[in-house]
C-alpha cells in the first residue's frame, strides 16, 4: 500500500509537510482519558492566547484554501472546525477511542489529522486534484462527485476519501467499531511545520501505545521524500 502527494500539489504548495502513521490492532483500542485530559489543558492554553485565525497552523491552512479558490471562512480545515466547536462547549462528543484521541491531538497542535480505515481503501491514497469522476460517500450514505481540480484523497478505484483536501472526510473509510488497520495523516504548511509534526509524532507514539494501538511504521513527507510504501505483516 502507499501514501503520496501528486506533483501538482507540491507545485502549488511547496511548504507542505506531512506526518504519516500506519497502525493496526485498532480493535483493541481503549479510551485514553488521562492523555486527553492533558491535551485539553494544552488546547485551553492555546485558545486563551489566540483566536483560531491567529494560530500560525490555521493561518497557513487558510492561505492554502485561498490558493485553491475556497473562502477560508466558508470552508475550514478540520483542525480549525474542531477548535471552534471546542471553544464553545469545552467538550467533544465521543465517537471511537482512536478518533477521540486524534481529535484532541489535532486541536492541541492546530493541525488537521485524517484517519482512514485501510480495509476500505484500494491499494493506497494519493492527494491530488480530482478529475471530476471520483465518487465521494457522505456520512449519510449519499454519493457526490468532487469538481474537477478539487483536492481530494483518492484511491485507484476512483473513490475520494475527502472533500476539499482537509475540509471533510468520506463516510466510506471512516474509522468504526469494526476497524482494525488505520492510516493516520497530518499535514501542515506553516513555517515550523516539520518541527511541530516531529513533536506530534512523539505524542502519537506515547498516546497510541497507551490506547493499545500498534504502530507499524511512520514517515515524514516533504519535497525530498514524497511517498511512503508500506505493508501489514
Amino acid at each position: 500500500m502507499y501514501f503520496t502527494h501528486a506533483d501538482e500539489i507540491w507545485d502549488v504548495h511547496p511548504n507542505l509537510r506531512a506526518l504519516v502513521v500506519v497502525t493496526d490492532n485498532v480493535l483493541g483500542a481503549e479510551q485514553g482519558h488521562q492523555r486527553i485530559k492533558k491535551l485539553a489543558e494544552d488546547i485551553d492554553r492555546r485558545q486563551a492566547a489566540a483566536a483560531e485565525a491567529e494560530m500560525p497552523e490555521i493561518a497557513a491552512w487558510r492561505e492554502a484554501f485561498a490558493r485553491m479558490g475556497l473562502k477560508p471562512t466558508q470552508y475550514r480545515c478540520a483542525s480549525e472546525a474542531l477548535l471552534r466547536r471546542y471553544r464553545k462547549s469545552k467538550d467533544m462528543p465521543s465517537f471511537h477511542p482512536l478518533v477521540d484521541y486524534l481529535n484532541y491531538v489535532s486541536m492541541a497542535f492546530g493541525t488537521p489529522i485524517a484517519a482512514f480505515d485501510m480495509s476500505k481503501v484500494a491499494e493506497g491514497i494519493e492527494v491530488r486534484p480530482a478529475t471530476g469522476s471520483e465518487t465521494y460517500l457522505t456520512f449519510q450514505g449519499e454519493s457526490e462527485n468532487p469538481a474537477e481540480g478539487e483536492v481530494v484523497f483518492a484511491d485507484p478505484e476512483g473513490y475520494a476519501h475527502s472533500r476539499r483536501w482537509t475540509y471533510r472526510q468520506s463516510g466510506k473509510s471512516v474509522v468504526s467499531a469494526e476497524t482494525d488497520r488505520v492510516l493516520i495523516v497530518s499535514e501542515a504548511h506553516h513555517d515550523t511545520a516539520a518541527d511541530d509534526l516531529a513533536a506530534m509524532e512523539a505524542e502519537l507514539h506515547g498516546g497510541l501505545t497507551d490506547l493499545g494501538v500498534r504502530i507499524v511504521t511512520t514517515a515524514m513527507i516533504d519535497p525530498s521524500h514524497r511517498r511512503l510504501d508500506f505493508s501489514y505483516s
